[in-house]
């Protein structure tokens, strides 16, 4: 797990942010790799995020929302909102270019 300190929080604070590899998220999720790279590629999982020259892991709050969505019962419709609006707020965490 990397942990990078650069989520500035609404009391400007800064959030600790983990960066979980492909290992623990597929753990978390309970998915085999091919059906967890079928979700990504279906837009019910989020892109990884380069964490090197070839290396990426997933933040380990998203992977936290996406798993809380499951339990929850969101359609595959709602889940697919929810990963369009943390792949967007990526870019205001500084966790994408």
């Amino acid at each position: 797990m990397l942990k990078i300190n650069t989520l500035l929080q609404a009391d400007n604070t800064l959030a600790e942010i983990n960066i979980l590899r492909n290992t623990a998220v597929l753990k978390r999720r309970g998915r085999s790799r091919s059906a967890h790279y079928a979700d990504i590629k279906a837009g019910l999982f989020v892109k990884p995020v380069l964490i090197g020259l070839r290396a990426v892991g997933t933040p380990e709050y998203e992977v936290n929302a996406l798993n809380a969505a499951r339990i929850s019962g969101m359609t595959d419709h709602g889940i697919r909102n929810l990963v369009m609006q943390l792949e967007a707020n990526r870019k205001t965490t500084g966790l994408e270019e």
